[in-house]
Formats: C-alpha cells, structure tokens, sequence
C-alpha cells in the first residue's frame, strides 16, 4: 500500500519542493545507514509523512534536524540538504517494517516471480531480517515496530475469518491501527505530547484511506487472478468505497486543525490535498470540482452561458456588429507605451523586419545560433555517462547529441496535474498555506 501520496513538482513551490526533497532523500540514507544498501529498495513516498510530521512539529529554528549529503545519481550528482535525525530514523524504521509484510503478503499470494519456490525461500529470509533490523532502529527512538507487525498478522487472520458481506471497515481496522500508531509517535519525538491524539486520528483516517484506494486500485487485477480482495469479499460497490475515502480525506482535515504545527505548510498540502488528489486519481473527480470549475471559469454577466462569441477576435479587432461587414470594422489602436504601426513585441525604435522575411505563427523568431550537435561516437560516449548517473532520468539536463535542453524522463512522465494549483480550486479548508509563493489559485489559499 505504497504511493498513495505523489505530489507533483508542478503543485510544490520551490521551498516546498526543496523541504519534500529533503525528507526523500533523508528516508533513503537513513535506510542504508540503518538497514544497509538492500533496505533502500524500501523508500517510499507514503512512509516520508512521518519524517515531515516530526519535523513540521518541531521548533524551526533547530538546524540539527537538517545536514548536507554528498552527490548522489538520482540528483544529477549534486549536493543537497536533506532530514535527518529521529524523525528520519523513524520514517525508516517503519518504511522497512511495512515493506517486510508487503513483500511477505506477495509470498503467501505468490505474486509474479514470488511464486517460484527459490524467490519466495529468499524473500523470508530478507523479511526476518528486515523485522529484526526495524524493531532495533525503531527501539532507539522509543517505538515499537510490533505493532506494525501484529497488525499485519492480525490482518491475515481477519481475511480468513471474515464471513460474506461483512464491513469493508473490519478490513481496514489493523492498518488503521498501525499508521495510527506511527503517527502519534510523531508528536512524542518532537516534545509535542498534545498533538498525539488528533495526529492518531489522522494516522487512523490515513490507513483506511490507503487500504481502500489500495483495494479499489486492484480490485479489477484482483478479480483476474482470483486473488482475495477486501471490497469484492465485503459486496462493497465503488460508490460506498468512494464515499468512505472522501469521508477520510474530510477527517484528515479536520483532525489537522487540532495539531499544533511550527510549519503546517507541507503537512497541509500532503495530507489535505495530495489525498484528495489520491481519490481522484482512482475514482474521478469529486461532482463538487466540476461544479467550481465552471465558477471559477466566470459566466457571462448577464446569466448566460460563455460560448465564446464574446470574446474579441484574433486579430486584436471588435467583431463586427449585425449586419456590418468585417473589413468596415476601426482599424486596432495601439495599446499604451507602443507607438502606431509598431509589432507587438518589438521594441521601440527597433528596425522593423523587410517584407521578405518570413513572420507570424508558424515562424521561429530570429534568436541566438543554437549550439553545435556532437557527432555520433561523442553524443553515445556523453550519453553512457548520463545513463550511469541517472541524469537522463531524474533532472533535467542538455540532450547528449543535440545539447538542447531536456527535462528528465521522470519530470515528463510523472506528473497527474493538469493545471497548476489545480487542487486549490476546490479545497475546503479556510486560509490554507500550502501553495505559498503562487498566485494562479482563485481560492483563499
């Protein structure tokens, strides 16, 4: 039940996608400097939220939570500050808990390759070793991974027992259990003993978010490979499955404004909008974001509905009235600060091109010499070398043969946002300070 959490760096300002960063990569060394190089395959968007919450919980002005790490492949080998400290270690501690019993779910069910006997012999031995090292890393920090673990056995034994159309939420209650847990230990290592129960009750609400999306996600594949799902085993049509996920999403939102936070910017736009997101993602959007969609779109003053036959011409002219022909139309005024019979674009006093010159759409504008392409063995070297760093997928970079520049195959492929701050449009929250530094949201962000 990993992913549910994938914030596009389109929705993220730039503080924001630095301390997001931060957090990922502070995860993953805390994984290998914990676990070693093997328990860095256990990262994970979701578990970084632990990390975030101590963090957000904690007094701003410490720098111990903060530590500069060295180049790495997936930052185009470069430097970055990144978390670390308990909450860290934690986020890490958990990640590879709930990792062992994802891996061992795969081998009861014999998923894919864990079906064949060698793989599965080898996947135990990495589970009983990934639960030893989690409930030491965990006990540094005061937390008891058992109850992950419980949970997930407790989890395996309620699929067994539970009898036809009986509540999808039996299902989900050890998950909610265990990110509860985990959550409200969140405000015991930042010094913040009253934030616990309301972050518990986010935790709770979070679980069962996670598992339902998970089930409605794989409910179809589920079906396939006669695989047990919870909403197919409980007769739990999509409609009541969507219901109980915004239903959590609102709960998250509501138990967060009881959690006193130093800076609630990332926890807010996480936990109250990339869920929100998460929902969509796998049942549509809600009825209530069409509905703002079309008000925030403006209608015509007068009631009636924009077609479009309101707006001004391409050409920068007034249509033409009825009855009135096109071409007897004033000729377009200048706009301020442009003197008649200038382009629009040009600068004053600017030369005007000769008639010769190829203009308007379609045309590339007379710019700098664009550089000089390598040739095929030099552009296959300079590629096998961003290849082996991973600059070709993760950052952006000049293409190894044209050296135009090019975004990352992740930043072109991993993206699910159409517009940007898309998500505020419709929030419910009041005053929400997620999307600081952008100014395209219509709402009281």
């Amino acid at each position: 039940m990993f992913g549910i959490i994938r914030p596009c760096k389109h929705r993220l300002s730039e503080r924001l996608q630095a301390s997001w960063l931060a957090h990922l990569c502070g995860l993953c060394l805390a994984l290998r400097d914990d676990h070693g190089q093997l328990a860095r395959t256990a990262t994970n968007y979701d578990g970084l939220i632990i990390s975030v919450l101590v963090e957000a919980q904690a007094a701003r002005e410490d720098a111990s939570w903060r530590r500069t790490a060295g180049p790495c492949p997936l930052r185009g080998m470069r430097t970055a500050s990144v978390a670390r400290g308990e909450g860290a270690r934690l986020a890490a501690a958990v990640s590879l808990a709930l990792a062992s019993v994802k891996i061992r779910d795969h081998v009861e069910d014999r998923d894919g390759v864990f079906g064949r006997r060698p793989v599965a012999v080898g996947a135990r031995a990495v589970t009983r070793r990934w639960d030893r090292k989690s409930a030491g890393s965990a006990s540094t920090v005061g937390f008891d991974t058992g109850v992950l673990l419980e949970a997930a056995s407790r989890q395996a034994e309620l699929e067994r027992s539970l009898p036809p159309g009986g509540s999808v939420l039996l299902v989900t209650e050890p998950t909610e259990t265990a990110t509860a847990a985990a959550f409200a230990h969140t405000a015991v290592l930042a010094g913040r003993p009253g934030n616990a129960a309301p972050l518990a009750e986010a935790g709770r609400l979070f679980g069962r978010l996670a598992h339902l999306l998970d089930a409605a996600e794989d409910q179809a594949a589920d079906a396939a490979g006669g695989a047990w799902n919870p909403l197919t085993a409980t007769g739990t049509d999509r409609a009541e499955a969507e219901r109980l996920c915004r239903d959590a999403v609102h709960g998250i939102r509501l138990a967060l404004r009881e959690v006193k936070l130093t800076d609630r910017a990332l926890v807010h736009l996480l936990l109250a909008h990339e869920t929100e997101r998460a929902v969509e993602r796998v049942f549509g959007p809600a009825a209530h974001a069409a509905v703002c969609r079309t008000r925030n779109a403006g209608p015509a003053a007068d009631g009636s509905a924009d077609d479009g036959s309101a707006h001004a011409a391409t050409d920068g002219r007034p249509h033409a009235a009825a009855g009135e022909h096109p071409n007897d139309a004033p000729p377009r005024q200048a706009p301020p600060g442009q003197t008649p019979g200038q382009e629009p674009g040009q600068e004053p006093g600017e030369t005007p091109l000769p008639p010769w010159v190829p203009q308007g759409p379609g045309f590339t504008p007379i710019g700098p010499k664009p550089p000089r392409p390598r040739n095929l063995l030099a552009g296959c070297a300079v590629w096998a070398l961003m290849a082996c760093t991973c600059q070709l997928l993760c950052c952006e970079h000049d293409d190894p043969f044209s050296r135009e520049r090019r975004e990352g195959w992740c930043q072109r492929h991993d993206c699910d946002c159409g517009d940007c701050c898309d998500p505020c449009n419709c929030c419910e929250c009041d005053g929400c300070d997620c999307c600081d530094g952008c100014d395209c949201c219509d709402c009281s962000c």
